[in-house]
């Protein structure tokens, strides 16, 4: 049975919570939106493993971005038709973990600025483009425009979510053309193109 009731808590910005924002609107499902101003010890007294984000799912709450996102889109119809289907999706997930993980060790867990400012410039000029020929090279061997089958999955949403990010920061996805087209067919989608439209902006 289709869950009735969903809520997601993260802090008021897109970071490890906003892939499963854009699954539940693409599925065009309603769900709470919570965004909590600072993580209170109450709050982390609360969570199970300690850290958000959160989903509640019928008052059963869970935790693990990914896990969340996964479980979200398989629900939803989000998560292709078959279990390769969901190899091929489950292998750009842990992709793009990996280059969020670079991404917030240069900008959030590095304070020397010395130290920073290579890792920005390492992540700038050899990492995100490393990353974004491997996606280049899945969408190609694809065909069809997105990552697996021929329409929108979790695999689709979250490479646009990351380079969202990254283009935020100043990076570009400018010589990666299906990349390019992914990301612009994600941003039109109708459920997408507005919610995106009135999404506050925020840093991370």
């Amino acid at each position: 049975m289709a869950p009735q009731n969903i809520k997601l808590t993260y802090f008021n910005g897109r970071g490890r919570i906003e892939v499963s924002r854009l699954v539940l609107v693409a599925a065009g499902k309603e769900f709470e939106d919570v965004r909590v101003p600072e993580f209170t010890a109450d709050l982390k007294a609360k969570t199970p493993f300690g850290q958000l984000p959160l989903l509640e799912v019928d008052g059963e709450v869970f935790a693990q971005s990914v896990a969340i996102a996964t479980y979200l889109a398989r629900e939803f119809g989000l998560y292709g038709k078959t279990n390769l289907d969901g190899l091929r999706i489950d292998q750009v997930v842990q992709l793009v973990q990996e280059i969020l993980n670079a991404g917030y060790k240069a900008y959030l867990f590095t304070a020397d600025e010395t130290q920073k400012a290579q890792l920005i410039k390492e992540l700038k000029e050899k990492e995100f483009p490393r990353y974004l020929e491997y996606f280049e090279n899945l969408l190609k061997n694809n065909g069809t425009g997105y990552f697996v089958g021929d329409s929108l999955t979790l695999a689709d949403l979250i490479v646009y979510d990351v380079a969202f990010a990254f283009i935020q920061r100043g990076f570009g996805i400018s010589g990666y053309p299906l990349v390019e087209a992914l990301y612009s067919s994600v941003e039109s989608h109708p459920r997408i193109k507005p919610y995106v439209a009135q999404r506050q902006p925020t840093p991370n």
